[in-house]
């Protein structure tokens, strides 16, 4: 085991590989999900007036007490203000989101009122400055979204009313996917007996693109030198290059070989995990290449855990692992061996505790399981054997 490396230090020389790539501007309706790479400054304050923040009427600040009977001489609503001044004993019709008339200092609400014609008596008192949103409440002039951050819809709301028609954002990276072997045909097709359907592709271009990367699934790579090699050179201007298989010592595993050939400097193989302990990591001139295991739940599992975290980073975000959680064990389990094991586990929440029970069956072959996962057991190696209710560590999925 002493030549497997830790998934830590794996993690340490995979982000030494890769930096933030170049920014660009993108208009607003199409922010979300990118990372901001420079600081959004806010062109105009909001509100930009002091505005009501109820239906009502605006009056003086010293006309709010119950029962003072005032007269109505204007309205004010949203988009179409009022451009008096309000006077002692005057009230103005207002409505949410209108400008507050110059000399009126509070807003009372419609419902504490009685109105006749055009005369209100204040059934309740209103305190000064009740219903008021102030001028600059939410934002002023020249404040920030700071980046680095990853845009959700309520930034791009915020950003549109900072009046801010576009943002700079990092590029997306560029990802090409290629699955290895003779044995792979594609979903639809016939296979031959001694055939399977190529799944992994699938699964790990939605992974990649939910992490906000552009993925294209290159054709199958045959087990030949050759018929990789001519599949490699398809990546064209790929960010990052991601082969599924053949990362291994077999006779037909042939990624690190031709990878090689064409000038691959490795920075590590095979982690101490399970699954995934045949990964593979290093430059191919401009592009990083991510080698990952054949195995279904091992290649999603190492994607999860290394590709994820090195989109984010081309993205501009900070270079960290998968966030562990702390949660309690439903279930007892054995001694863990000499690798760290990410097992497929489902998690309960109970009196806001987080129950992670995992999987009977851990076989890295067995997608189902995985698809009825929801978090990763995390298990360091020679753990001793763990009763319900012990502390364990997982990852969310």
């Amino acid at each position: 085991m002493s030549n497997l490396v830790p998934v830590a230090e794996a993690l340490d020389a995979l982000f030494a590989l890769v930096a933030p790539l170049e920014t660009e501007e993108v208009p607003l309706t199409a922010a979300a999900g990118r990372v901001l790479a420079r600081d959004a400054v806010a062109a105009r304050t909001q509100p930009p007036f002091a505005a009501s923040a109820m239906d009502g009427y605006a009056v003086r600040g010293d006309d709010g007490a119950a029962g003072l009977t005032l007269e109505i001489v204007g309205e004010s609503a949203a988009g179409h203000g009022w451009s008096g001044r309000v006077a002692p004993g005057q009230a103005v019709r207002i409505f949410t989101g209108a400008p507050v008339p110059e000399g009126a200092g509070t807003v009372v609400i419609q419902e504490d009122v009685t109105r006749e014609a055009d005369r209100i008596t204040l059934v309740e008192g209103t305190d000064p400055g009740a219903n008021i949103r102030p001028e600059g409440n939410d934002f002023k002039a020249g404040d920030r979204i700071s980046a680095p951050r990853l845009l959700s819809p309520a930034d791009v709301a915020l950003a549109a009313s900072m009046n801010l028609p576009v943002l700079t954002v990092h590029r997306r990276p560029r990802v090409a996917v290629i699955a290895t072997g003779d044995e792979l045909v594609m979903p639809g097709e016939t296979p031959a007996p001694d055939q399977i359907i190529a799944s992994n592709s699938f699964g790990l271009k939605a992974m990649f693109e939910a992490a906000g990367a552009d993925v294209r699934l290159l054709p199958i790579a045959p087990d030949t030198s050759e018929g990789l090699a001519a599949v490699l050179a398809l990546a064209g201007d790929a960010d990052l290059v991601v082969t599924i298989g053949g990362a291994s010592v077999g006779d037909h595993d042939l990624v690190a070989k031709v990878a090689g050939e064409l000038g691959l400097e490795r920075a590590f193989y095979k982690i101490a995990m399970r699954p995934g302990k045949p990964l593979m990591c290093g430059r191919l001139g401009a592009a990083l290449l991510i080698g990952l295991p054949g195995n279904p739940v091992s290649s999603m599992v190492c994607g999860t855990l290394f590709v994820v975290p090195a989109l984010r980073v081309m993205q501009g975000l900070p270079a960290q692992a998968q966030p562990r959680h702390a949660g309690k064990l439903a279930r007892g389990l054995g001694k863990n061996g000499p690798r760290e094991h990410y097992m497929r586990a489902q998690l309960t929440l109970r009196d806001g505790i987080a129950w992670i029970d995992p999987a009977p069956r851990q076989d890295s072959g067995l997608m189902s399981v995985l698809a009825s996962a929801d978090c990763l057991l995390v298990r360091a190696p020679h753990a001793e054997p763990a009763e319900p209710g012990s502390d364990v560590a997982y990852i969310p999925l």
